[in-house]
């Protein structure tokens, strides 16, 4: 017998991150060893003999490193035959039972994160709410819009154009709904009524295109969204609501057709596209000027900038004038942060700081598709959740756990799995404030992906003619209000694309970013949605509580939370409760 399950109690104790200084027990089962070695790595790789207690058990403590990281370890057995055993973590990296390898090793991991860390109280448990501003809400604003590139939709029912760019085949986006903010505000009654605490905006700065992540002018909001009164008005009137605004911070790279970059000539002033003689020229790398510079992906509407650069730094993050402070003190309450995974770290640490100067409260939350305990990016190991850059992420894992569990593709225990071992590498403070989406901008429509329309294989003309069945709409729907079952039972923040509890379906990018059926909601599926934000809305116990989490068979998932003396994030519970979810796919 060999065995060491980080996920339970008596092999580590105390489970989960841990601080600087702690003293962690380790032990290890086994009853065929002479000998049996804790190996820790931390920079430097240790070495400590496991006492054993005469039947199977060998148990170690030691005091883990005084500085915030990741801290590895594995195990060594001498049998009693003379063979050596090397015992580690399981090939997945989701922890729990591990086991023996003949060659390499994957090691358990500790999250050591800084004893300070803190993350803002509105997003502990929110109900956040995703809005693509184009296709949300019409309605009049202040702003003139000045472009004459902009097809703009007469009929909020049109559909989208599809055209592309020739030089990258990427989606053109150059037509517009005319969602605007007063827009936004003035459905702030639904969205209070669906249950929501959080808005998160997708770009609102001036750009060309209509997803904005070609930012144009960081200072200015897009005309066609409004003006930086409306904006200030709508997060007022958002406040009074009890619903804080999260905007979408695209730092890695601007557009081409910006006041920074200036392709086309359209803004005053040299660009770097016009030589060396631009302040911004050195915000970005040619490789031969000017038709050929580094671009995000390979798209060269979008040039990237050099994070390193003093100048951009100072832009971005100086204190009251900076971007990232200017527009939280504006009323923002922070930023998601648009590819956090291609940001230098430094720049994070930066931004947070700034971001935090502006207002201790502030949120500062990452697009990270992967663990973001221990993302490789770049060749580099990195760790987000130590308490020095981001104070959360969106959970990309979380959803696709989700949907592989609802649609039949894995198992409860699967589901259960990525779960606790998000509870085994991330600081509570950073868990509760996970943004836990199903949908999103960037992915088919969730009711498509649920019943396996997403169409990813057509053609754009076949994508846009794409329908449900009404048998595959039922089937659907009755997968995504358990996807919902899901998220409002676990920590963190359910997140809602707008327009997913309204029945909106389509292909990818540009059709899952349709204008909101106003007027055609399914009714039905909105107030199912409604009803479970709302609860959870008024639960402390849902919102903070802790969290046990079981797979009864293949297809059920048993998610326990309660409050007792504590919360999660370790202050006096205002009351006691338990509230216990079975759901079955």
């Amino acid at each position: 017998m060999l065995l060491h399950d980080s996920h339970k109690p008596f092999f580590r104790e105390p489970g989960g991150p841990a601080h600087p200084g702690q003293e962690i027990t380790f032990r290890f089962r086994c009853d065929e060893a002479s000998a049996v070695i804790l190996r820790t790595w931390f920079g430097d790789e240790l070495a400590y003999p496991m006492a054993f207690d005469g039947k199977d058990t060998w148990e170690a403590s030691i005091i883990l490193p005084k500085e915030p990281g990741l801290f590895w370890y594995d195990f060594i057995v001498y049998r009693r035959d003379g063979h050596i055993l090397r015992y580690g973590g399981p090939e997945d990296h989701l922890g729990g039972e591990g086991h023996v390898y003949a060659d390499g090793l994957h090691s358990f991991q500790i999250t050591i994160y800084d004893s300070a860390f803190e993350t803002p109280e509105f997003i502990h448990g929110a109900n956040i709410y995703q809005i693509f501003p184009d296709r949300f809400c019409r309605a009049a604003t202040a702003s003139v819009d000045d472009r004459t590139d902009r097809h703009i939709h007469e009929s909020w029912d049109e559909d989208l154009l599809t055209d592309s760019d020739p030089r990258s085949g990427d989606h053109m986006a150059l037509d517009f709904f005319g969602g605007t903010l007063t827009g936004i505000r003035e459905k702030l009654p639904y969205l209070r009524e669906l249950g929501v605490t959080a808005l998160y905006l997708n770009p609102i700065f001036r750009a060309r295109s209509n997803h904005r992540y070609d930012t144009g002018d960081y200072t200015q909001i897009d005309p066609l969204l409004g003006t930086e009164a409306e904006f200030r008005d709508l997060c007022q009137a958002a406040k009074e609501s009890g619903i804080s605004i999260i905007l979408d911070g695209v730092f890695s790279h601007t557009g081409e057709d910006s006041k920074y970059f200036n392709h086309f000539g359209h803004y005053r002033g040299p660009g770097a596209y016009q030589g060396p003689q631009s302040p911004y020229y050195d915000w970005y790398t040619f490789k031969n000027f000017p038709d050929e510079y580094s671009c995000w992906w390979g798209i060269p509407s979008l040039p990237e900038c050099r994070k390193d650069n003093p100048d951009y730094q100072r832009f971005m993050l100086k204190d009251k004038t900076g971007i990232v402070p200017r527009w939280i003190r504006a009323g923002s309450s922070g930023w998601r942060l648009d590819v956090a995974d291609e940001l230098p770290m430094d720049f994070l640490r930066k931004l947070r700081v700034a971001a935090k100067r502006a207002n201790p409260e502030a949120l500062v939350l990452g697009e990270v598709w992967e663990d973001a305990s221990n993302k490789v990016a770049y060749g580099q190991l990195r760790c987000y959740c130590t308490g020095d850059t981001l104070d959360s992420v969106m959970n990309y894992p979380l959803r696709e756990a989700i949907l592989a569990f609802v649609t039949g593709q894995a198992p409860a225990k699967d589901l259960v799995r990525l779960i606790e071992h998000q509870a085994e590498v991330y600081p509570p403070q950073f868990r509760y404030s996970l943004m836990n989406l199903i949908g999103s901008h960037d992915r088919a429509r969730v009711l498509n992906v649920l019943c396996g329309k997403e169409g990813k294989e057509l053609s754009k003309a076949e994508q846009q003619a794409l329908r449900l069945t009404p048998v595959e709409y039922t089937l659907a729907v009755r997968r995504l209000k358990t996807c919902v079952d899901i998220l409002c039972a676990l920590p963190g923040c359910p997140t809602i694309y707008y327009g997913d509890e309204a029945g909106l379906t389509g292909c990818p990018d540009p059709f899952c970013r349709r204008p909101f059926p106003w007027g055609k909601v399914d009714q039905e599926l909105h107030d199912f949605i409604a009803a479970k934000l709302t609860h959870r809305r008024e639960s402390d116990v849902l919102r903070l509580g802790h969290c046990a989490v079981e797979a009864v068979d293949e297809d059920t998932l048993v998610i326990t939370r309660f409050l007792e003396d504590t919360d999660a994030l370790g202050r006096p519970a205002r009351a006691p409760g338990k509230e216990v979810f079975t759901i079955r796919r």
